[in-house]
């Protein structure tokens, strides 16, 4: 099975490296051994959504996030790096999202004018 960045679980999936450092540091918890033994979902997610910006996926998501043009200006060469590539990657997604609803509402209306023109596939 291969992943496509249209899959919710994508970015999870990518950064997953830096949510075992993160839960190390924020939590003093192993995943390698916590996921293993029967973590819930709602526990990681809880957990997930608590990490705090001091871990290393804090820091990374602050820096895709950011959009002030003061802190631009002082981004370091591989800080806008990491927030150009991930500005790539959603733009990407997002058109994928966008070609799929509406590949899925063209065929709605070409579903409509079929049924009001009696026609049956």
């Amino acid at each position: 099975m291969t992943r496509e960045s249209s899959d919710p679980y994508y970015d999870l999936i990518d950064d997953f490296d830096l949510i075992v450092s993160s839960f190390q540091s924020e939590y003093g918890i192993r995943l390698s051994r916590e996921l293993p033994a029967g973590m819930k979902w709602d526990e990681f997610r809880d957990m997930l959504v608590g990490l705090g910006p001091n871990t290393a996926l804090g820091r990374i998501v602050s820096i895709r996030a950011e959009d002030r043009k003061e802190m631009l200006e002082q981004f370091t060469s591989e800080q806008m790096r990491i927030r150009s590539e991930w500005r790539s990657k959603w733009a990407k997604q997002m058109a994928k999202t966008n070609q799929r609803q509406m590949d899925a509402e063209l065929e709605a209306i070409r579903q409509g004018f079929l049924q009001m023109a009696g026609i049956k596939e």
